[in-house]
């Protein structure tokens, strides 16, 4: 099976060599990549990078899974909050970029059924329709095999929220999830994909598989596309949805195959080709990636797996960019240095200014914040 052909080429290619950086120490298991020196805020590409909320000062002691969005009042961010991942007290917290300084971080939503039963909240992914209104999907539920969707609804840019509702269910993959770590995307005809992903648990083992949501009507219904591949050649989840122009679209999942892997539509979202490998590592963590104004695409991703000597697994972190999607170039790296938990859960997007934002998990203490130049990028 092609899981197995993968890491046997992984294995073999770490014994060939490894790609040297600037100070010689190797950092690419491929040999294919050298990747850049750890960015400098104020220097280069990267303008910007700075933590939500100070680590002495720590709403919860964990918090993971940020995403972003721009509305016209500026900046949203949201995260799951509380004691650690799957601990009954945790919820999503928000907080917006006011005048050059994110806000404290308010809980908006948590997992409260009644007064004796409790069950914690997940990955929060924040969406703004064309009609302005901005979408906050999240998850509840004891664990990712049993979860369910919910969205909240803003039209005052993020500051007071709509009373959450359950997405409900299909019979193909039962409860509807809503984008399941990263943002949707609105087409041309006002239809809202959601690029998600099931954990089903079959013989306790996880299949992971991808599939959509489509709605035509802002989210009140949704349709079910998938899932688009059996679980078996790949174990893939948390897709990110790119534009090629026309109708073709393309996503880039995380797997347990050491490696990222893609699917390619050449009908707006409604029918998928397979899973393939794409030429990048992945230590089976969660990536983001967006569309550029220009055409590019841009991925933000761990450049490592989880073997090897460091940094490996969740203590890198870096940008990389491509013209079509199958060949990308490693540009930024925005973290390298080992720390207990790592840097993960990116979420990327461009703003109206051109300027990209990316945050993303910073040791599961805090959120960073990157704002980064893409036009000083040059493929």
């Amino acid at each position: 099976m092609i899981r197995y052909s993968l890491l046997f080429l992984f294995l073999a290619l770490k014994t060939v060599g490894l790609a040297q950086s600037k100070t010689g120490q190797p950092n690419d298991i491929t040999g294919k990549y050298v990747l850049p020196e750890k960015a400098t805020p104020g220097s280069g590409a990267v303008l910007k990078a700075e933590l939500i909320y100070p680590l002495d000062n720590k709403p919860t002691p964990q918090t993971h899974a940020s995403t972003i969005v721009e509305t016209p009042a500026g900046m949203i961010a949201a995260f799951f909050s509380g004691t650690y991942e799957k601990h009954p007290d945790v919820g999503i917290r928000v907080s917006r970029l006011e005048n050059g300084k994110w806000t404290w971080p308010e809980e908006v939503a948590n997992g409260v059924v009644n007064e004796t039963l409790r069950y914690p909240c997940w990955n929060p992914v924040l969406f703004r329709r064309k009609d302005g209104t901005v979408m906050l999907f999240y998850k509840v539920g004891p664990d990712p095999t049993t979860w369910w969707g919910m969205l909240m609804e803003s039209t005052d840019n993020g500051k007071t929220w709509s009373k959450p509702v359950k997405l409900g269910e299909d019979k193909k993959i039962g409860h509807l999830l809503g984008p399941i770590k990263n943002k949707p995307v609105q087409l041309s005809d006002g239809s809202i994909l959601n690029p998600t992903s099931i954990e089903y648990l079959k013989d306790k083992v996880q299949d992971w598989m991808v599939y959509f949501e489509i709605s035509r009507d802002n989210g009140k219904t949704w349709e079910v596309v998938g899932p688009i591949h059996d679980g078996v050649e790949f174990d893939a989840i948390q897709p990110s949805i790119l534009f090629h122009g026309g109708k073709k679209l393309q996503v880039i999942c995380r797997t347990k195959q050491d490696v990222l892997a893609q699917s390619w539509s050449n009908d707006n979202g409604k029918t998928w080709g397979p899973v393939t490998a794409l030429d990048l590592p992945n230590p089976n963590s969660g990536t983001d990636a967006v569309t550029l104004k220009d055409g590019r695409q841009l991925l933000v991703y761990n450049h490592s797996t989880k073997n090897g000597s460091e940094p490996k697994g969740r203590n890198m972190l870096n940008v990389a960019l491509s013209k079509d999607g199958k060949k990308w170039v490693p540009f930024v790296t925005l973290e390298n240095e080992p720390i207990r938990h790592g840097y993960a859960y990116p979420a990327v997007i461009q703003a109206a200014n051109g300027l990209v934002h990316i945050t993303y998990t910073y040791n599961r203490e805090s959120i960073k914040h990157v704002v980064l130049d893409p036009s000083k990028l040059k493929l």
